[in-house]
């Protein structure tokens, strides 16, 4: 066999073990997508902008103070060996048991700050919701291993599940109930189905003859991971809270439904695209491999997310009042601003499974740091101008960052003896 055929053979295998990846997470998605639209319909047509935007404030802040509870630890069980497996998940148990503790009082004391603040009915909201991080730990290992032996469709599935229930129970609730807990509630009571689905999925128990890792080996990595997560967070909820407190709580319930309309609806997509990629470059036998499996990722993304993105930007003057009731017309501009921000978030999601599969995540911190930076920074700028300029510029910041840097990072040379350290051997 000649080098360029062996070469095709690689690529053909590599594409589809990767495609398969995409395509269960894309099948238990087309599932959820239409559930989703279905329960955004209703609640544009139940919901005023005023009560959106209540609920927008109280989900932006669940979702700033959540993402600490994503710290880096089960990617060290993905990228463990087989002889030291046992080990880091009887550390990772523990940590992220003692993780989801504190981050659940940080969540109840920002509950007594808001109350005292006189801001009563989201301080309520979020100390509901801080129950959900008392649920998350029993999960979480099983996850990482599900992640670890690449078994998307599972994940799919139960992540799936317990989307469509969280839409389903907002639907029903919206309609007999109009108001932000009915948007909010369901987080914490479908919480339980992700629980039971992973621990169905995967049987796992301490292994106490295996002992423990050293919990070192997770801080350095998983300070990064948390402040790449941190920044994420920033950059997807932040904007949320500028928003209402340059143009009012009215506007904020404006953006927000744009915001689920328009990126929103390809987003799970696309963190889908860095959730299968990070484990396939991680098995990767070389660096080679590594890097022919990331340029492959992200043409594939580019393949496959543009032309839906380009159809969401083109068609949104027409499905938007369509679909969601003519009261929401003059939202449509804006949905078609915020869709293209996923085109960025493509070259990111690729660059992190990247940087994090060589062991270099403070590079992946740096540049979400700065991406987080542009975009509020440039809410910041035209927070004196309108809402359309704003959310302009807020994409027009992560795409400055995000696809040049992402870029740099997936194209440029590595010195592959210090970096590939988050590979495993592959069966």
């Amino acid at each position: 066999m000649t080098p360029f055929a062996r070469y095709r053979g690689l690529l053909s295998a590599d594409m589809k073990q990767l495609s398969r990846g995409l395509a269960a997470f894309g099948s238990a998605e087309m599932a959820t997508r239409v559930v989703r639209i279905l329960t955004i319909v209703v609640i544009a047509r139940q919901v005023s902008p005023t009560i959106m935007g209540l609920a927008a404030l109280a989900l932006s802040l669940f979702e700033i103070v959540r993402v600490l509870a994503n710290a880096g630890i089960g990617q060290r069980i993905i990228a463990a060996d087989d002889d030291s497996l046992a080990a880091v998940c009887n550390t990772a148990h523990r940590l992220f048991w003692l993780w989801c503790l504190m981050v659940c009082a940080v969540q109840l004391m920002l509950s007594g700050i808001l109350a005292l603040a006189g801001m009563h009915d989201i301080a309520r909201m979020l100390t509901i919701l801080s129950g959900v991080y008392l649920l998350m730990p029993g999960g979480l290992v099983q996850a990482f291993l599900l992640m670890r032996e690449e078994r998307f469709a599972t994940i799919a599935s139960i992540a799936a599940g317990q989307t469509i229930a969280d839409h389903l129970l907002t639907l029903g609730l919206v309609l007999i109930w109009p108001s932000a807990w009915a948007i909010v509630l369901p987080k914490l009571l479908t919480a339980p189905l992700w629980l039971i689905g992973m621990r169905r999925a995967r049987r796992w128990a301490s292994s106490p003859e295996a002992g423990l890792a050293p919990w070192r080996d997770f801080i350095g990595f998983g300070a990064s991971i948390l402040v790449c997560e941190m920044t994420n967070a920033a950059r997807a909820q932040l904007d949320k809270l500028l928003i209402g407190a340059f143009f009012g709580v009215q506007a904020l319930g404006i953006y927000y439904f744009a915001f689920n309309a328009g990126l929103g609806m390809t987003t799970s997509f696309i963190v889908a695209l860095g959730q299968v990629l990070f484990p396939r470059l991680s098995a990767a036998p070389d660096a080679m491999a590594r890097r022919r499996r990331c340029r492959q990722g992200l043409m594939l993304g580019l393949v496959l997310f543009l032309p839906v993105l380009a159809a969401q930007v083109g068609l949104a003057h027409w499905y938007v009042p369509l679909v969601f009731g003519e009261q929401w017309r003059d939202a449509a501009p804006l949905v078609a601003v915020l869709a293209l921000g996923g085109v960025p978030m493509i070259f990111a999601a690729v660059a992190s499974a990247w940087l994090r599969a060589n062991n270099t995540p403070g590079a992946e911190a740096l540049m979400t740091s700065l991406a987080a930076a542009a975009a509020l920074g440039g809410i910041l700028a035209f927070s004196g101008a309108t809402l359309m300029m704003a959310a302009a510029a807020y994409v027009g910041g992560l795409a400055l960052i995000l696809i040049p840097g992402s870029l740099y990072a997936i194209y440029r040379r590595h010195d592959d003896k210090h970096t590939v350290i988050a590979r495993r051997v592959c069966a």
